[in-house]
């Protein structure tokens, strides 16, 4: 067994994951200047949708993650979003969003979890909708399930691109980081 992406992983599991988690398209549909496409998403319980085009007004921040509780987004992502909530927030952002595809009960565990102080909101994006309508998707099936969202983070005013970082491999953590978004801002 070796580590790998923060995976411990056997031998086959590696080269799937050598074959389908670091070949990404190289093709970006969502870009500065596109509006952020409408879709629901789920903020604690299946019943509390939320739709993107409700927390676009203004200025956000949305950062997607390959999934809850993956070592990489709980050790590592999250916390440079909290480390620098406040000075995101301090430069006009109403709103910090978490987006992966999980169930909204997941979402919401992760995210008490993490930030008891609800700095930022976790939203599920059950069916991927999300990440497919941004063309953010990565094909994580061999490892968590199903497609998942490559990792990202972009600033938002009044439902409009200004500005967007996507990891080259989709799953790294090199551009995605909050430091990274305040360059942003």
């Amino acid at each position: 067994m070796q580590t790998f992406r923060s995976f411990v992983v056997s031998q086959p599991v590696r080269e799937i994951l050598s074959r389908r988690f670091l070949q990404t398209s190289s093709i970006l549909n969502i870009k500065v200047g596109d509006r952020i496409p409408s879709v629901d998403l789920f903020e604690g319980a299946p019943d509390k949708k939320v739709n993107t085009s409700e927390f676009s007004k203004g200025k956000v921040v949305i950062f997607g993650v390959p999934g809850a509780f993956t070592p990489t987004c709980s050790n590592d992502h999250v916390p440079t979003f909290l480390k620098t909530a406040d000075e995101i927030k301090k430069k006009g952002v109403s709103s910090i969003v978490c987006v992966a595809v999980n169930d909204p009960f997941v979402m919401s565990a992760w995210g008490k979890s993490l930030d008891p102080s609800a700095k930022i909101r976790f939203l599920a994006d059950t069916t991927g909708a999300f990440a497919k309508a941004l063309d953010l998707t990565l094909d994580l099936t061999a490892v968590l399930g199903n497609v998942r969202n490559k990792r990202f983070a972009l600033v938002a005013e009044n439902g409009v691109v200004k500005g967007i970082n996507v990891e080259p491999d989709g799953a790294g953590l090199s551009c995605s980081r909050g430091t990274d978004i305040l360059k942003l801002l």
